[in-house]
């Protein structure tokens, strides 16, 4: 019996279901796996119509992706690696995906710059081996890119602590899967009082 091929990732619902994608040869790359991208999407059904999307530290871009696949009007896609930019965009254009918008940048740089609209959906996926996501939290909360009710997607190693999140944000969902912690949280919630 074969093995299947490595270095592909498959596209789990929506207008490109089943459709395998290329994964670049970046170090600590690791696509989020299609039984979590297939609960989080679970999680977003109720707003992913026509949503705008923000895939920071996007790699691969299954999440961007996925979210175009299952009817986000737009993704944007900011990556830092030449190797991982260059193998998104082919994706990309297998998929004829003309709603994407890919940004060679790093994260913070992209948000302190960024002039592309209000996102509905921000996927946050930095790589494990930093301690990022409390400034990440802040330059967002701080960005003023976030819509109303907006939701962020965050995927961190299961045995660090969880960080504090900014005053008006919340943990709407939030699993294990082996050693990865997925949430989703929700910005602008009513928190007014519960200090």
């Amino acid at each position: 019996m074969k093995k299947s091929r490595p270095g592909r990732l498959r596209i789990v619902a929506g207008i490109w279901r089943s459709r395998l994608l290329e994964i670049a040869s970046v170090p600590g790359l690791r696509p989020t796996s299609e039984r979590i991208r297939e609960t989080l999407f679970n999680w977003l059904a109720p707003t992913i119509n026509g949503a705008h999307c923000l895939d920071l530290f996007a790699g691969t871009g299954a999440l961007g992706l996925e979210a175009l696949s299952r009817g986000a009007a737009r993704t944007v896609f900011v990556e830092k690696s030449a190797v991982a930019i260059k193998t998104l965009q082919k994706n990309i254009a297998t998929l004829d995906a003309t709603n994407a918008v890919v940004c060679h940048s790093d994260a913070f740089r992209f948000l302190s710059a960024a002039q592309l609209g209000k996102f509905d959906i921000v996927f946050l996926d930095p790589p494990f081996a930093t301690e990022m996501l409390g400034d990440l939290y802040q330059t967002l909360h701080k960005a003023s890119i976030l819509a109303p009710n907006a939701r962020i997607y965050v995927e961190e190693d299961r045995a660090t602590p969880a960080v504090e999140l900014p005053a008006d944000w919340e943990v709407l969902k939030s699993k294990n899967a082996g050693k990865v912690r997925y949430s989703l949280l929700r910005i602008g919630a009513a928190t007014k009082g519960t200090d």
